[in-house]
């Protein structure tokens, strides 16, 4: 008997023969259909995802989850917006990125093409559904969607929207596919699902990373955890401090790029330092702190080590002295996760020391992390963000999903 797994696979594998053949104006004419779909199924789509909360609720998710799990109209609303967004952006698939003319009269063409199958595997968020089904459609990519039970009911609501928009176009409905079946034995099943796939995708917590990176024999893009920093030096103005910090941690705790470790020049902290700290904790955030931070800050408890290799995603920041940017560059490289790190400073030789020597996919300057986002740097959406170095680094968009492959025009030439 064929699994789910299997059966699907083989559907998405023949729809993506399907869509090599198709034009920019027809992917683009399934996206505007989708987007349109979102809003016609709003109340569907925020009734089934009233079933998660409520599933979610009943099993003691913490809320930082349920917070990601949650659609309302506003949300609804910015995945439409964001699929008009990746509308516009131009179509990589087909460009001609290189030519080489032989003297035996070979021509050599390295174009762009899609990927082919894309699995993704991910947590909590519904918005990936739609982030990475609209990403893989304009590429010309299928996709095989996994989310966790957390958002099932959520995810099966969107699906059924996209499927009902993409039965008006000349997508073929196959292209997107949604695993019901959201047991282990369905995610190992995924990961080696070689026949089928071209590239898995995880994006969620570190546990789940780590499981596909260490089990798939599918090729993995590797999205990371996000244990992101800010480093304030001693030549950092006050204002810029405050509001960037305050962003970063609370405006969404519960994402990859939101802070989760606050590094302090001791020089500044004497006299800003208090400040700040008072600030956060206003603002709801618990402090944990090394020694000198909890003398100075009483509302502060005392910090491990693994407190400060911990992505938090919740209200809470880790906070330590360093004496210098070398020491902030140290500590970073030990516990950060590659993701996005930032200084806050008015010393351009301190920033660029710092932007030159941290090893992440995004480094800022007098900015906030929570920028990090295929959104923000105008991809439309994002299949995530990249941790590692091969292929694709950074926020995910369109052209992380292509490859390239040689077509070379001849005219009986032989090889001597």
């Amino acid at each position: 008997m064929t699994s789910e797994i299997q059966e699907k696979g083989q559907r998405a594998k023949a729809a993506s023969y399907m869509l090599n053949i198709k034009t920019t104006c027809e992917k683009n004419e399934a996206l505007k259909k989708i987007a349109e779909q979102l809003l016609i199924d709003q109340p569907d789509i925020m009734a089934e995802n009233a079933k998660d909360l409520a599933q979610g609720e009943q099993q003691g998710i913490p809320a930082s989850t349920l917070d990601r799990i949650m659609l309302n109209e506003e949300r609804i609303a910015a995945m439409a917006d964001a699929i008009h967004l990746l509308i516009s952006l131009n179509d990589p698939v087909g460009t001609i990125v290189e030519r080489i003319e032989k003297d035996n009269g070979l021509r050599i063409e390295k174009r762009i093409v899609p990927l082919g199958v894309i699995g993704m595997i991910y947590e909590a968020r519904p918005n990936v559904t739609i982030d990475a089904a609209t990403l893989s459609l304009k590429t010309g990519n299928a996709v095989i969607l996994r989310g966790s039970s957390s958002a099932k009911f959520s995810n099966m609501a969107l699906v059924a929207s996209i499927h009902r928009a993409l039965a008006k176009t000349s997508i073929p409905t196959d292209a997107v596919q949604l695993i019901e079946d959201t047991s282990r034995e369905t995610a190992k099943e995924l990961f080696h699902l070689k026949e089928y796939l071209d590239v898995l995708i995880p994006r969620g917590g570190k546990a789940l990373i780590d499981l596909v990176v260490n089990e798939a024999t599918v090729p993995v893009l590797e999205t990371g955890a996000g244990n992101c920093h800010i480093y304030v030096d001693e030549m950092a103005d006050y204002i810029k401090a405050e509001k960037i910090c305050l962003n970063a941690k609370t405006q969404r705790p519960s994402v990859c790029n939101a802070a989760e470790s606050l590094l302090i020049h001791p020089t500044w902290f004497q006299e800003h330092g208090v400040q700040l700290l008072t600030s956060l904790h206003h603002a709801g955030v618990a402090i944990i702190g090394d020694e000198q931070v909890c003398q100075q800050f009483a509302a502060a408890l005392p910090a491990t080590a693994e407190d400060y290799a911990t992505e938090f995603l919740d209200l809470k920041i880790s906070v330590k002295l360093v004496e210098n940017v070398y020491e902030a560059i140290e500590h970073i490289q030990y516990f950060g996760t590659n993701h996005s790190e930032a200084i806050i400073t008015e010393d351009q030789l301190t920033a660029e020391t710092f932007l030159n020597n941290v090893d992440a996919a995004a480094v800022y300057h007098n900015a906030s992390t929570r920028f990090t986002d295929g959104f923000e740097f105008g991809y439309g959406a994002e299949i995530g963000i990249s941790t590692q170095k091969l292929h694709a680094r950074g926020p995910m968009g369109l052209p992380a999903l292509t490859s390239t492959k040689y077509v070379i025009h001849g005219n009986g030439q032989i090889r001597e």
